[in-house]
């Protein structure tokens, strides 16, 4: 399976606090023309060693999915095209929102391809 390119425009950047206090340590924001289970565009985690500043938009590639069983969308991880985590790190990056979510994260494994 060949790995999906996407753009992400991200509304939450690094440093970025939310209506909980939650601060954001890695970039967060939506892909365009995607649909989520929540009938919004659908989210995504930016996670890589090449961005680890603010920025407003970001191209990748899906490593990941993380399933929330107890809420109605799943959430997208992102990352520079080559690179890869273990779900443990993805994990110790994303804690910051999911611990309150009962959710489980799904490795993307494939090939690299270009952006569709």
């Amino acid at each position: 399976m060949k790995k999906l390119r996407v753009r992400v425009t991200v509304d939450r950047p690094i440093g970025y606090v939310d209506e909980f206090n939650n601060t954001y340590p890695i970039n967060y924001g939506y892909i365009e023309g995607i649909i989520g289970g929540d009938n919004e565009e659908q989210d995504a985690y930016i996670i890589s060693r090449s961005v680890n500043k603010p920025v407003t938009n970001f191209e990748g590639e899906l490593i990941a999915i993380i399933h929330r069983k107890d809420d109605v969308e799943d959430k997208w991880v992102i990352t520079s095209k080559g690179e890869s985590y273990t779900e443990k790190q993805i994990r110790d990056k994303v804690d910051f929102k999911e611990k309150y979510f009962n959710s489980e994260i799904k490795l993307i494994k494939g090939k690299h391809s270009k952006k569709q």
